[in-house]
């Protein structure tokens, strides 16, 4: 059985593009399997998995909040902590619209559009991360350092 080739999606032109040292990891997807399943897949801790979460506040504005696989966001604190009355995931087919990724493939480079990024305190203390590289059954492993250079984000503290 031949080996799967990686994908070259926009994350992956943007990682190239910004010089940064990434390692893809391919894994059989699992539609509702989450970070979960991908942790499993690739032998690490759901912890180190960071999922990238499309969100709108109450006036329709998007944002992407970067959370530990193992972890949930607390939306009224994420609310108060940037100064708008309420957050919301967005539903799936307005998430693909803002970012340009399906759904379960939503990786925080290379969106189609830019929108403002918060991250868990917690994910900047660790020294590489899992996060998806813009294709549903493709993470891409890098130094969180690197990830935070890139996409610049502020961190919160949100985890709950």
């Amino acid at each position: 059985m031949g080996t799967k080739k990686e994908p070259v999606t926009p994350a992956i032109r943007a990682l190239r593009a910004a010089g940064v040292a990434f390692e893809g990891h391919l894994y059989d997807y699992q539609e509702h399997g989450g970070t979960a399943h991908s942790a499993r897949a690739l032998g690490v801790d759901e912890h180190l998995v960071i999922k990238t979460l499309i969100m709108e506040d109450e006036a329709g504005n998007p944002l992407i909040v970067l959370m530990h696989g193992d972890r949930e966001v607390a939306t009224g604190l994420l609310a108060r902590s940037i100064g708008v009355k309420r957050v919301d995931p967005c539903e799936p087919k307005t998430a693909e619209r803002h970012s340009g990724y399906q759904v379960g493939g939503t990786s925080p480079f290379g969106t189609r559009r830019a929108m403002p990024v918060y991250c868990e305190e917690g994910v900047a203390a660790l020294p590489r991360i899992y996060i998806n590289g813009g294709k549903r059954g493709y993470l891409v492993s890098l130094a969180t350092e690197d990830a935070l250079r890139l996409l610049a984000p502020r961190l919160v503290c949100v985890a709950r």
